[in-house]
Parts: C-alpha cells; sequence; structure tokens
C-alpha cells in the first residue's frame, strides 16, 4: 500500500470513529414530525433543494412543542445524504398544552441534536431556564466539529407562575 493509500485508510477509520461518537453521544431526546417542505431550487437530478419544516415535543416539558425550519440541500448528493446542508435554522416554541415536567429541568441542556452533513456538522436545540421570569428560552444552532456557526434563533415560552419550572 503507498502512502496515499495508508492516508485515505486512516482518514476512513477517522470518519467511522466520528460518527460511532457521534450517535453515541447524543442525547436521547426528541423525535422530528415532519410537518411540511417548500421547495426553493428545482434540480434535475435527485430531489431539490427546500426548507423543512420539523415540529419537536420537549420530552421534559409536556406541552411544549418547537417548530424548527432549516434548508436542505438536494441534488445527488442531498440525496444520497452526502451534502452539507446550510447552517442556518430557525425556531419557534410554543404551549400546545398543559405545561408540566416530567422530571426537574436542569438550568441548560440539549433537548435534539440532528446530523446535517454525512461526518460532521449538526443541528442542535438547547433549552434554557430563565427562573426570575419563569420562562424557558430555546436556541437553535449548528455546529461543525472543527469550525461551528455563529447563525442562531431563540424563542421563549413564558410559564404561568403558578407553575413554577422545577430545577435541579
Amino acid at each position: 500500500m503507498n502512502a496515499r493509500g495508508g492516508l485515505r485508510a486512516g482518514m476512513a477509520s477517522l470518519a467511522l470513529l466520528a460518527c460511532t461518537l457521534g450517535l453515541a453521544a447524543g442525547p436521547a431526546a426528541a423525535q422530528a414530525e415532519k410537518i411540511g417542505t417548500v421547495d426553493t431550487a428545482f434540480q434535475w437530478i435527485g430531489r431539490d433543494h427546500d426548507i423543512i419544516v420539523e415540529a419537536y415535543d420537549d420530552p421534559a416539558v409536556q406541552g411544549v412543542t418547537c417548530y424548527v425550519s432549516r434548508a436542505r440541500t438536494g441534488g445527488i448528493k442531498g440525496t444520497l445524504g452526502l451534502a452539507e446542508d446550510r447552517a442556518e435554522a430557525s425556531i419557534a416554541c410554543r404551549q400546545v398544552g398543559p405545561i408540566t415536567f416530567v422530571q426537574p429541568l436542569k438550568a441548560q441542556q440539549e433537548v435534539f441534536s440532528e446530523r446535517m452533513s454525512i461526518l460532521f456538522k449538526r443541528l442542535r436545540v438547547v433549552r434554557m431556564v430563565d427562573a426570575k421570569r419563569n420562562t424557558l428560552v430555546y436556541l437553535t444552532y449548528s455546529e461543525k466539529l472543527i469550525d461551528g456557526s455563529p447563525q442562531n434563533s431563540v424563542t421563549a415560552v413564558p410559564v404561568d407562575r403558578a407553575t413554577p419550572i422545577p430545577l435541579r
């Protein structure tokens, strides 16, 4: 085996290890429910570029759902899952029923994470508790293994003062 072949094999092993660690380290959190999509660019081969809107029920806070919109790359690479989606997302969380807490919440906790590229990019949703205002704050952003994006979106769900947010 020549040096180039050894380098490729090493890179492939590193990529496999990163994927395995990424799957093992991810939170067992909310599952996405697709709400809809809007095409943004026609592609001759493969699916079109689009914007997808998904709903995530907060697994620790019953009665709160977050709606996340994000770009999804189409074409051949996008259809095969090899494209890297743009690091842009928007979030809106709303009270959709009576708010109850499954367990006391951490002051800050990742509630959802989803892969945006085959290896190193993830979309993340983090819940923060603003105890002074009895409000749940949700932040979405994307991160790369090496260089994340400062683009983000934030939303807040005020909780009735009669229902204090339990913290651990």
